[in-house]
């Protein structure tokens, strides 16, 4: 019981003390030690980081699903650790509808029949939007969710504290201004070491995590181009149910085939239209299996610089878009980075700003 007394007795002090420190310095009272350039820059690249990631975030949920109410409940089951209920969407339920009553025209009737068909189609929309949404779900919303809810709140825990190893340390050094004493002048400069050594420590711990955020914007990049791929896919299935649609309307007599309003066509020759893939890939230079062959080797390749890259340590190279570097890989490295060299200049780049030459 003493010891816990003693304990909060003692956190009280020091919470006093900041409060204390953090109040003369508002009043221009106090000194403030400021933080280097560098650190006050990774720190503002963190928070602008934070800020888009979760605009990109949001807005991309809105486009996934227009339903508000429906984003809140499925918000709740998320919270609540429950697995969503499937949901028929807006076309699996046109696309049912459109077959119910083609059943009741008549499927041996053009009608019927069209009715059916244009049923289906909508149907395999819906399966291939369905697709889209959780590919989506996975490959980008999860990484910038993972982000804000993991490594941006242990970037804040961390820079709050290394907030109070900063007022520990100004009051240090207004208590020895204060100290007239030997003796209190003494204990004040062993305070004052102390505080100063355990502000650089965390300063140090702060940084190492924000120069993290380049990784952060390399994984990003390549969630981007998953969303990209996973939509291109996407718009291109749809296109070519409908092309496909529009051939088998076009083989009804053109009474039925034609709007009332326009003139009859036959064989569905009104749009001639060329057919997309249903799949698109990256330029075979930023391919994954170029990546993995050359980490998988011991050699290294030419790379092509595709977007400028400013370095976030000394760790890293900076790069100039168009330019070429040689890269190769070392064995447990981070899949998203590769060892680049550029002259007697080295360091570590990452691969999303790259394309391998042959």
């Amino acid at each position: 019981m003493d010891f816990n007394v003693k304990r909060l007795a003692a956190d009280a002090g020091t919470f006093l003390s900041r409060a204390v420190q953090f109040t003369e310095e508002k009043l221009g009272q106090a000194e403030k030690t400021e933080l280097d350039a560098h650190l006050e820059n990774l720190l503002a690249r963190a928070e602008c980081t934070k800020h888009w990631t979760e605009r990109v975030m949001k807005q991309t949920e809105v486009l996934l699903q227009p339903n508000p109410n429906v984003r809140i409940e499925e918000f709740l089951y998320e919270k609540l650790d429950k697995k969503v209920p499937t949901r028929v969407n807006n076309h699996e339920l046109l696309g049912q509808s459109m077959i119910d009553s083609g059943n009741e025209f008549g499927p041996g009737t053009a009608y019927g029949n069209a009715l059916i068909k244009c049923g289906e189609t909508e149907k395999q929309i819906g399966g291939a939007e369905r697709e889209f949404i959780q590919s989506s779900a996975i490959n980008f919303l999860t990484p910038f969710r993972n982000f804000l809810e993991g490594d941006f709140k242990t970037i804040l825990k961390e820079r709050k504290l290394l907030q109070n190893k900063r007022l520990d340390l100004d009051a240090a050094k207004t208590r020895l201004k204060k100290a007239r004493m030997a003796d209190a002048r003494a204990v004040a400069e062993q305070d004052l070491r102390m505080t100063q050594s355990e502000f650089d420590r965390q300063a140090e711990i702060t940084r190492l995590l924000l120069e993290g955020v380049s990784s952060t914007h390399a994984h990003h990049l390549r969630c981007l181009n998953d969303f990209v791929e996973a939509q291109t896919t996407y718009y291109a299935q749809c296109y070519q149910y409908m092309v496909d649609l529009q051939k088998q309307l076009g083989s009804f007599p053109s009474s039925f085939a034609s709007n009332n309003n326009q003139p009859s066509v036959s064989g569905g020759a009104s749009v001639s239209v060329p057919t997309l893939p249903l799949t698109s890939s990256l330029p075979a230079g930023r391919s994954s299996s170029a990546f993995n062959e050359l980490r998988s080797c011991s050699g290294s390749r030419k790379a092509r610089v595709l977007y400028d890259y400013d370095a976030a340590g000394s760790s890293e190279l900076s790069l100039l878009a168009d330019e070429v570097i040689m890269v190769s890989s070392v064995p447990g490295m981070d899949p998203d980075w590769l060892v680049g060299e550029r002259g007697n200049q080295k360091g570590k780049v990452p691969i999303t700003y790259l394309e391998l030459l042959n």
